[in-house]
């Protein structure tokens, strides 16, 4: 009981006190008598003494982290063996006195004695009584002059005390009190027994304070090495790092809740929090991301330094108050994340008791506030490298594309050259083959006219007929084959044309547009009964492409030519009048690219020569009518030469539709054309 209340309790004293001295004095003289006489009893409480301690020092040793069962065990061992009505053992812990353990006595009596602690150090009668660390025993507690005391024995129905102090270097940090019903001396053995006691529980609440201290070191260096782990094995995530901190801080602090807050570009958002209750966690979800002039932590940890709420409703600041009873907590610790000077964020530990976070506590948090500033400039880090990676493959891949394309160039204007050699090499003796066909076929014809005139016999001359007439369609084969090999010479040369032309802007528009009539018009020259209608859909937004114009225009009259005829021959091969060839030709701006659509309603592609078609030399037109170079080229020229990209769409039978895709600028310079 506090001495306050004790005082309240004690009556004034009279001649019952003296009347009850006189009646007890003579036991206490008898137990004295006993004592001294009965040395099979001395022996027998001193072996009971050394087992006791003996089972104190087994609890000491079963118990390193919980300092409880010792205390209990004392307080059992104490009173049995010190013949006491009840013991008690007492710590003070942070200005306080905390009832550690007691033997119960009677339920009021027991209530009472749990009532009146913890209690202020100042308020605790033993505290003045054996300050100076030495017992102090009480022999009659009627005879004391201290009034509260003997208030306290009356209560709990005692008469005599004895106080030992628990002494750690000098400093007392707990007391150990054994009472007795009958007032009288303690013996010396019994004092050194209960001085043994409180020797065996100051060595228990070391052993604890350095069993407790280890393994809580040992926890703190486990959770940083934890969420070290986490921030190796999260290089370019913060999240896992900052839900590791909260955990570990919430669990190692003895927190409520615990969340981390991060400050992005002007915005306090919430980062990560350990769970509380449903409508809590729903209050603090959804109050972020919120402006940093709104966040009270910010403005109360802004000058980087820990900060501490001991009792929220002692706070001026509403909001932060509002927030304290609509989460629950009545204390936080702050720490910020500080980052060169600048804070970048702040973690919070609340706690549902009122007081302040121990000294450790605050260093442990500060670790955890580095290691989140450490894992959020990691991640930037990784995340600048990854983004110059990208960049640096992006101009590597540009880079190499732009060295594909010039050799690209390069081996067109090479292989328009040898070509051009070759076609010119081969047309000359090709032009006497074809002359020179025509004409025996002509003196054939002679031959037979002067054969008529002969005087042969009907056997000869239908054998010269014959033979004759055998002559003159070989002829006529050579000079069908000539015009073939002809028309081959002929697109090697177009396709040999030296230079690409040069590398300008262009209006796609135009190009598309002047491609088509062209290719009309020659088709139309070709075979005088060709017709087709020409659809144009083009897209005024499609502007200027920097391009080679002559190289595009080739591949345009190709695709161009192409679905002429594919749409020509589903004319022919089905024979319907209702049939009309149609080709639609439309553009669309893409922003950076342009895209160009070919599209004929002709005999579509099957899918087996959809493969090949791109090869060079291959072609399903019957002989005389295709090269198979058309396509090769216009491939060569859109992928390889310009860096665009050519799809088709097809349905045999239906259509086919050229889908071409050309970057708007592409990396050739005035020396990168290839000319030679």
């Amino acid at each position: 009981m506090s001495e306050a209340k004790a005082r309240n309790a004690s009556p004034a004293k009279g001649r019952k006190t003296t009347k009850t001295k006189r009646r007890i004095a003579p036991a206490a003289t008898r137990v004295k008598r006993r004592s001294v006489s009965d040395p099979s009893k001395n022996l027998k409480e001193i072996r009971e003494q050394q087992a006791a301690t003996a089972a104190i020092l087994k609890v000491i040793a079963s118990s390193p982290s919980d300092t409880t069962p010792v205390f209990e065990a004392i307080a059992s061992s104490a009173k049995r063996l010190l013949g006491g009505y009840s013991a008690a053992v007492f710590r003070y812990v942070d200005g306080n006195v905390h009832l550690a353990a007691f033997t119960p006595t009677k339920p009021a009596a027991d209530e009472a004695l749990r009532a009146d602690f913890p209690t202020p150090v100042e308020q605790f009668v033993a505290f003045r009584l054996a300050q100076h660390g030495k017992p102090f025993p009480i022999s009659d507690t009627e005879e004391v002059s201290h009034a509260p005391v003997t208030a306290i024995a009356r209560l709990h129905g005692f008469r005599s005390m004895l106080w030992v102090p628990m002494v750690n270097s000098d400093v007392t940090i707990g007391i150990i009190c054994v009472t007795r019903v009958e007032p009288g001396a303690f013996a010396p053995h019994h004092t050194e027994l209960l001085q043994t006691f409180a020797d065996q529980a100051v060595i228990a609440i070391e052993n604890t304070r350095l069993f407790n201290e280890t393994r809580e070191a040992l926890e703190r260096q486990t959770a940083t090495a934890d969420i070290l782990k986490v921030i190796a094995s999260s290089p370019s995530d913060v999240a896992p790092v900052f839900e590791a901190i909260a955990t570990s801080a919430n669990r190692l602090l003895g927190g409520y809740s615990t969340a981390v807050f991060r400050y992005v570009e002007g915005m306090a958002c919430l980062e990560a929090f350990t769970p509380t209750t449903p409508a809590a966690d729903e209050v603090l979800t959804l109050s972020f991301p919120l402006p940093q002039a709104d966040f009270q932590p910010l403005e109360l940890a802004q000058g980087g330094e820990p900060v501490q709420i001991p009792d929220s409703d002692q706070l001026t600041h509403p909001r932060v108050r509002q927030i304290s009873q609509a989460r629950g907590w009545r204390s936080m610790l702050l720490v910020p994340l500080m980052n060169a000077e600048t804070p970048i964020g702040v973690i919070t530990v609340t706690r549902t008791e009122t007081g302040i976070f121990a000294d450790h506590h605050v260093q442990l948090l500060q670790t955890f506030a580095d290691q989140a500033v450490i894992a959020i400039s990691n991640v930037g880090l990784f995340n600048e490298v990854q983004q110059r990676t990208r960049d640096l493959s992006r101009s590597l891949d540009d880079l190499r594309a732009a060295q594909d394309r010039l050799v690209q160039t390069e081996k067109l204007a090479s292989l328009g050259q040898l070509t051009a050699g070759i076609a010119h090499e081969i047309k000359n003796p090709l032009n006497f083959v074809n002359n020179f066909s025509a004409l025996s076929a002509e003196l054939t014809d002679e031959l037979n006219d002067l054969l008529k005139s002969a005087a042969l016999t009907d056997n000869i001359r239908a054998e010269a007929d014959e033979l004759t007439k055998m002559l003159k369609d070989n002829l006529e084969k050579v000079v069908q084959h000539g015009k073939r090999a002809d028309s081959i010479v002929k697109n090697m040369l177009l396709h040999s044309r030296e230079g690409s032309g040069e590398h300008r802007p262009a209006d796609i528009n135009s190009l598309l547009d002047e491609s088509l009539n062209l290719a009309y018009h020659g088709a139309r020259a070709e075979k005088p009964g060709f017709n087709i209608t020409l659809q144009r859909d083009l897209d005024a937004a499609a502007g200027s492409v920097e391009l080679f114009p002559q190289e595009i225009t080739r591949a345009f009259l190709n695709l161009i030519s192409n679905s002429f005829y594919a749409a020509t021959k589903r004319k022919t091969e089905n024979g319907q009048s209702g049939f009309e060839p149609l080709l639609t030709a439309s553009t669309k701006n893409l922003g950076s690219t342009v895209e160009i659509r070919i599209r004929d309603n002709g005999t579509g592609i099957p899918s087996e020569v959809q493969e090949k078609m791109f090869n060079p030399f291959f072609t399903t037109k019957p002989a005389g009518e295709g090269t198979g170079l058309g396509l090769s080229m216009t491939h060569d020229i859109i992928v390889k030469q310009h860096g665009g990209r050519i799809d088709v769409v097809t349905k045999p039978g239906q259509f086919t539709e050229f889908i071409i895709v050309l970057p708007r600028k592409s990396n050739f310079s005035g020396s990168d054309r290839g000319e030679t």
